[in-house]
């Protein structure tokens, strides 16, 4: 018997997120950029009128949990096989990375450019070639 989707409050708030990408056009991986530079647009303003701008004014330890709290909810999601909540779920951490990178200071440019470089290299030679960790 099929588990049932678990209701979300946020779900109608989703919902109408679909629709205006959709209504933007195709789903295509730019949607990054394009939610860094909301997410940084949104750095100093108004906290009670921008979701973003609450986390940022919170402080990067707000922003790391709530990051965490987003990645626990994928797996769980995943390893469920809920695949419907793992689209949602990922949604979510991606949007919280991002409002991590916007309090760090990092650009999209700067992790597309460091996965460009590790393009073509194993997994196991990428890690082999970073600095050996003493404490690990």
């Amino acid at each position: 018997m099929a588990k049932p989707e678990k209701s979300r409050k946020n779900a109608p708030a989703k919902a109408a997120a679909s629709l205006k990408l959709e209504a933007v056009g195709p789903a295509t991986p730019d949607v990054l950029d394009r939610l860094f530079d909301v997410v940084e647009s949104r750095r100093g303003t108004d906290p009670s009128v921008s979701h973003s701008a609450r986390l940022l004014a919170r402080g990067r330890r707000k922003i790391a949990q709530k990051f965490g709290e987003e990645a626990v909810e994928c797996l769980i999601e995943a390893v469920a096989g809920n695949r419907g909540e793992l689209i949602s779920e990922s949604a979510d951490v991606l949007y919280h990375l991002i409002v991590m990178w916007v309090d760090a200071g990092v650009k999209p440019a700067e992790v597309w450019a460091e996965l460009l470089r590790r393009e073509g290299t194993s997994g196991i030679a990428e890690k082999a070639s970073r600095p050996h960790d003493p404490l690990a």
